[in-house]
């Protein structure tokens, strides 16, 4: 009788080991996740662009995430109202510490200083992108 219920001790304490394991690396996966989350808003720098479409008067957009889509499509983060811009034109985005510009397979393509631009290439602020007849000017700020 003593050897069945040590047995049943034992199993009970086993199975509140796993238990506890199984919470402790559930507790630092969550943990870690909120922090990667922080350590990556944390590090993107805010980027304006000044957007003017056509002749009409200059737009400033500010912008605080880490990728931003330009063109025509209203899923876009920099919204378009340009007919020579494709709906998912060119992307911007914020990775090893520096902000890119890749041309999404636009049927206009992108320019970038007046040079069409072919591989993701790394922006400063003062650049200027020409999407169609828009032109953006990027400001990025520290």
């Amino acid at each position: 009788m003593t050897g069945e219920v040590l047995l049943a001790l034992r199993l009970l304490v086993g199975v509140g080991l796993f238990a506890f394991l199984g919470w402790v690396l559930w507790l630092l996966w969550s943990d870690l996740r909120i922090q990667a989350g922080l350590l990556a808003s944390r590090n993107v720098p805010p980027l304006s662009l000044l957007t003017q479409v056509g002749d009409e008067s200059p737009q400033l957009i500010n912008f605080s995430q880490a990728e931003i889509t330009i063109g025509r499509d209203p899923a876009c983060e920099c919204l378009l109202q340009d007919d020579a811009v494709s709906s998912h034109h060119a992307r911007l985005a914020f990775h090893h510490s520096q902000w890119w510009l890749e041309d999404l397979g636009s049927r206009n393509g992108t320019k970038l200083n007046s040079e069409l631009l072919t591989n993701p290439t790394v922006v400063i602020s003062g650049d200027k992108l020409l999407c169609g007849h828009s032109t953006l000017t990027i400001v990025i700020n520290p």
